[in-house]
């Protein structure tokens, strides 16, 4: 393949905030191309000491790495548990450090997290086998971001920190050094990446575009962001210890950054054979402890008692032979209320099973009824849906030598009419049985 440089670089206007966060599915690898870690190390990785330190710990430069971790440390928001881990291991305090400043830029929005046992459906989590080489809690984008926000200067806390590029270097120029904390400007300059353009780099390419996948070498893009934060928190007059070496600087603009070819930028970024094995161990543990949440849901949900609902009413015919039906008309619903729907309320399931077969045992020994002095009628969770099921059932109306005896008259006599009548009668119609009633009225 011949080492042709890629296509232009489209011009600044087509980058949005939308389109800066990385997106990937759940238990999906953060490659190194992903998280630009060659850009993120020539960063963490340059020993010029060159900035003013936030804290009254030092009075000497210090370099970036060290401010930003700082930074992170002093941070309200940050738990005694991270601090803990920061100055035991201080790989993991970079690691955080650089995780942390994707998240300041929004290169990684806040549903993303790095711990597979997150259970929250808002976040998706991610492996980040460059980024995890310790074994540190690499928490989630949402507390990281509760910790950077809450990384200001004392001063801050008692007044609004400045919110744009000009009250920054209003600030600096009136004498206060630095003029606002590092993970503030962070956010003033994403937030402002579009009209810095021109102003720092040739229109091509703005303050964002240093943390996405470019053709730009790794190295000068590190060069030119160092340089950028230097000129709104120390100086912006030259010389600038960021400029390009053997060049010279132009006042007011971030140096050179060299285009690549794509052989070049497929040497850059390359993930490890033992990054990309740990990334899908963890993938698949990941999908391991989705399968076991989703298990316990299910049980718990088996075992908790149904919730009430509805069901739709299915036209049934009635075969009982032994009843009279009502040849009155009933005006049919219209096409638009849409079927009759029943309320179901909710039932135990632990009894349920029970019910069911109490049900299915009285009606297929219809010659032998359960008497009340025995067992009650059974329960129906529904009335409406026991009135289907018995209208559904032919089940032979018993002879009065099988009907059992009462000795109180009111209870045979309710008995009877409980066998022998058909309770969809309409009242309101002369014809049907009617004996009983004639009877209790003397007619």
């Amino acid at each position: 393949m011949s080492d042709v440089p890629p296509e232009p670089i489209p011009p600044v206007g087509y980058l949005s905030r939308k389109a800066l966060p990385i997106k990937r599915n759940d238990a999906e690898i953060l490659t190194r191309e992903d998280v630009q870690y060659d850009f993120l190390h020539y960063i963490f990785m340059d020993e010029t000491a060159a900035f003013t330190p936030q804290t009254a710990a030092s009075a000497s430069k210090i370099t970036f790495r060290e401010l930003y971790v700082n930074a992170l440390y002093h941070s309200n928001k940050c738990s005694k548990v991270l601090k803990d881990k920061m100055l035991e291991t201080p790989e993991f305090g970079v690691e955080l450090a650089k995780i942390s400043l994707l998240t300041n830029v929004g290169r990684i929005n806040t549903t993303m997290a790095f711990f597979p046992e997150m259970k929250t459906a808002l976040r998706t989590y991610h492996p980040v086998p460059s980024l995890q080489k310790t074994d540190g809690n690499a928490q989630d984008a949402p507390r990281i971001k509760n910790c950077l926000k809450a990384a200001l200067l004392p001063s801050e806390f008692k007044s609004l920190p400045p919110s744009s590029p000009e009250e920054v270097l209003e600030k600096r120029k009136a004498g206060q050094c630095p003029p606002t904390s590092i993970v503030n400007l962070i956010f003033v300059l994403s937030n402002h990446a579009a009209p810095l353009a021109n102003i720092h780099f040739d229109g091509t390419v703005n303050f964002l575009d240093l943390f996405l996948p470019k053709a730009l070498a790794s190295s000068d893009r590190a060069k030119a962001f160092l340089w950028v934060i230097y000129h709104y928190l120390e100086s912006d007059q030259s010389p600038n210890p960021f400029d390009a070496p053997n060049t010279r600087p132009i006042p007011g603009k971030a140096p050179y950054m060299r285009p690549l070819t794509r052989a070049e930028m497929r040497r850059e970024n390359v993930d490890t054979p033992e990054e990309l094995e740990w990334g899908r161990k963890m993938s698949a543990q990941r999908n391991s402890f989705l399968q076991k949440l989703v298990s316990a849901m299910e049980s718990e949900k088996k075992s908790k008692p149904a919730a009430p609902h509805f069901v739709t009413a299915a036209p049934q015919s009635i075969s009982n032979p032994h009843r009279t039906r009502s040849t009155r008309r009933h005006p049919e619903p219209s096409k638009e209320d849409g079927p009759f729907m029943y309320y179901v309320p909710g039932e135990d399931p632990s009894v349920s099973h029970d019910l069911s077969h109490h049900r299915r045992g009285m009606y297929s020994n219809a010659t032998s009824p359960i008497l009340p002095s025995s067992l009650p009628l059974p329960y129906s969770p529904n009335p409406i849906v026991e009135m289907e099921e018995r209208r559904t059932l032919s089940i032979p109306t018993p002879t009065l030598s099988e009907m059992p005896y009462f000795p109180d008259l009111h209870l045979d006599e309710a008995w009877r009419s409980v066998l022998t009548s058909d309770p969809l009668l309409d009242s309101d119609e002369e014809n049907g049985d009617d004996g009983d009633i004639r009877t209790d009225y003397g007619v």
